[in-house]
């Protein structure tokens, strides 16, 4: 029989998880209001979204458009939704208007097609720049030596706000691995904000997942992305 996610399952686990991210903050002098639970739901349907946002999760992740159409379409109006995976340009349509960040811009073309968009609707989208900390050939994001050059030319960009920045750690066992790769997001943090750039506020750290979550807390995460610890059956 197919195991079902449940609002009492993601309570019980939320309950764990809380007194982790509680313990990091202790460990970090940081207030535990400062980090906030992304559920990545890219694992489960609609039905399971419901009982997540039931359980008190009020953000929600999806990495991949088609995939998450379908649940915005029952759930949009109740949690804040982030678009967490790699944006194609002929997807950012559907995006735009729709999820409350975008966590993956990577590139001038995406840029220019989210700036279209959101033009045409008159809104501005908070967007994170995804920075490819690690240099893994595997992982998208700007190269570290190209962010200030897109930081400033994004930032003429009217209908987008660089409310952040995102990583994506190595997957490695021992969690301390990743911790440098949190470091440097956090370095790159300071860098920006130091530039009073007109629409780059970065005041978002979007990093962490389910093995690393607590390191990247102690390095100053804002948004911990949590899927299989959190949400999987």
């Amino acid at each position: 029989m197919e195991q079902l996610v449940t609002k009492e399952m993601v309570q019980n686990r939320l309950k764990e998880i809380e007194q982790r991210i509680e313990a990091a903050c202790r460990r970090s002098g940081r207030n535990r209001e400062d980090v906030k639970i992304i559920a990545v739901t890219k694992y489960v349907d609609a039905a399971a979204v419901g009982e997540i946002l039931a359980a008190g999760v009020g953000h929600i992740g999806e990495n991949r458009v088609q995939d998450a159409l379908p649940k915005w379409q029952r759930f949009g109006e109740t949690g804040t939704w982030h678009f967490i995976g790699h944006l194609q340009t002929n997807k950012v349509k559907e995006v735009v208007g729709r999820f409350d960040y975008i966590h993956s811009l990577d590139r001038m073309s995406l840029a220019e097609e989210i700036e279209k968009r959101a033009a045409a609707l008159d809104i501005v989208v908070p967007c994170f720049l995804q920075i490819n900390i690690s240099g893994e050939e595997t992982k998208f994001g700007l190269n570290p030596g190209d962010v200030l050059a897109f930081a400033e030319e994004t930032s003429n960009m009217k209908h987008i706000r660089i409310a952040g920045l995102m990583t994506m750690a190595p997957q490695v066992e021992n969690a301390e691995a990743a911790r440098p790769v949190f470091r440097g997001l956090a370095e790159w943090q300071k860098r920006l904000q130091a530039l009073k750039l007109p629409h780059v506020t970065v005041e978002e750290l979007s990093m962490g997942m389910s093995g690393d979550f607590e390191v990247a807390i102690e390095e100053g995460a804002t948004f911990v992305r949590l899927g299989s610890i959190l949400v999987r059956p």
